[in-house]
């Protein structure tokens, strides 16, 4: 395993387990409370590290995508989290087509 899918391993680990601590406290803590908030942040803080390492440094596959496409996708990422209010999952999709189709393009 290199250090690359080390690193992408131990943050989704940390990510589930923040989840998961999230959800074991859902129960007794209200979704307001500043421990929900906490892990909430730590986690879209951890992808937001990942995605700007895979954009700046890509190895493998991605280091083959050229520097514009993967910066129409990080835009179209931060655009639709934005006018999403911090939803993760359509920022993502919104991440992935941005960088598709500037791919396209670019050839």
């Amino acid at each position: 395993m290199t250090g690359a899918d080390l690193a992408l391993l131990l943050t989704v680990l940390t990510g589930l387990a923040l989840r998961a601590l999230g959800l074991a406290l859902g129960g007794a803590v209200r979704p307001d409370h500043p421990l929900i908030a906490w892990a909430a942040a730590v986690s879209v803080a951890t992808l937001a590290a990942f995605v700007a390492l895979a954009v700046a440094a890509p190895t493998g596959l991605l280091a083959t995508i050229p520097l514009p496409a993967r910066l129409a996708g990080l835009a179209a990422g931060a655009i639709t989290f934005a006018a999403t209010r911090g939803a993760i999952l359509p920022a993502l999709l919104a991440g992935l087509a941005g960088l598709g189709f500037a791919r396209l393009i670019t050839g």
